[in-house]
């Protein structure tokens, strides 16, 4: 295998690739890409068996052929050169890849073909397709509520893709994020519903804004946007029925200015404790007081103005999970809804978004 590419056209796929491969070395092939060439066109290929990606471009042909080379020493070579300048990879005797570049020469060992797992191959016949930038923000309005922990079936968000809309909603046990936008033209013969992997949704936020065309098998997701295809295993296990935590009954309302929440609750967590994070609220009518105090440190109050119609409430939470929820959206003021002292709070923008975006978050003793 012999071809010449320019540094820039083969820098941002494998750029890409660096999140995908593994890199615990479980498995050596699995630190590799497999890189194929064939008439006038490149494709790499890396995988950690969760999740892949295929990514293809055209670049000068000389011989074609198939091996596996280091993701990450690939990389950093070509990251090092200047930019601008044509590489050229010719594959040699004895599994050895050779990579120049005016002066600069490199080999680098490689691995066969044979030895890389097999990565499905997508048909997409379904025609799903919807805007990349639009899915971005509904990520990043749940991505924080994804658990860390060993529950596989809450390690990802739940998609739900029906007629005309998408549908993305996390969940790590105490607080749940759900988002929904209409998508125009899309039509399913049933509802669509997976899990995707955290890992997925995380490679997706950093492809360019474009449509994204999406087709599922028994195990996998495809997620194809311009010249790439991602491809992921598919969450087993049944997502809880999140509808159902959803609050439907809480009277007590307030609104509030998002900038002087953030802040109010950024200087009060200064002296909450490390491991609960947590802060009280006392609610009153047209005044909400921030409480918060560690025994090695001190104490910390802080008050807003609010606009409230309902009874007086003390209640905590941990601060962390309000910030990430004020961080997520752009509107000025926030809805907060509440129940009593011992109940799920529902939050929202205070004014209705193109992207439909709520959060429901449990309080906390303290």
């Amino acid at each position: 295998m012999k071809f010449s590419i320019k540094k820039e056209d083969i820098f941002s796929e494998l750029q890409l690739l660096q999140g995908i491969v593994e890199k615990r070395n479980t498995m050596p092939i699995l630190a590799n890409i497999l890189v194929t060439a064939s008439e006038k066109e490149i494709e790499l290929t890396g995988t950690d068996l969760e999740v892949g990606l295929k990514t293809h471009f055209t670049a000068q042909i000389e011989k074609e052929g198939s091996i596996t080379m280091s993701g990450k020493k690939v990389f950093e070579i070509v990251k090092s050169l200047p930019d601008g300048k044509t590489v050229t990879f010719n594959e040699g005797d004895d599994l050895m890849m050779e990579i120049t570049s005016g002066k600069s020469e490199f080999k680098v060992l490689c691995l066969p073909k044979e030895d890389y797992p097999q990565v499905p191959e997508p048909k997409f016949e379904k025609n799903l397709i919807f805007p990349l930038d639009k899915f971005k923000e509904m990520i990043d309005r749940v991505y924080y509520s994804i658990t860390q922990e060993q529950r596989y079936y809450l390690s990802g968000a739940l998609l739900l893709l029906k007629d005309n809309s998408m549908e993305l909603v996390s969940t790590d046990g105490h607080r749940l994020a759900y988002t929904s936008s209409s998508v125009e033209n899309m039509k399913l013969e049933k509802e669509i519903r997976v899990i995707v992997a955290k890992k997925t949704l995380s490679e997706l936020r950093k492809f360019e804004d474009d449509s994204i065309e999406f087709d599922l098998d028994e195990n996998n997701l495809f997620f194809k946007v311009k010249n790439r295809t991602l491809i992921s295993r598919i969450i087993e296990g049944k997502f809880p029925n999140y509808e159902a935590v959803i609050p439907k009954d809480n009277q007590n309302i307030l609104s509030i200015s998002r900038e002087e929440i953030t802040n109010a609750v950024r200087r009060v967590s200064l002296f909450s404790t490390e491991r609960s994070r947590g802060i009280k609220f006392f609610i009153k009518k047209k005044e909400m007081e921030l409480f918060s105090s560690n025994p090695e440190i001190g104490e910390a109050r802080d008050k807003v103005d609010i606009n409230y119609e309902g009874e007086d409430l003390e209640i905590g939470f941990n601060s962390q999970y309000l910030l990430d929820f004020f961080s997520a959206i752009k509107s000025e003021n926030i809805s907060i809804e509440m129940k009593d002292n011992n109940s799920s709070i529902l939050m929202r923008p205070d004014v209705e978004e193109e992207i439909k975006y709520i959060y429901v978050l449990m309080p906390m003793k303290l």
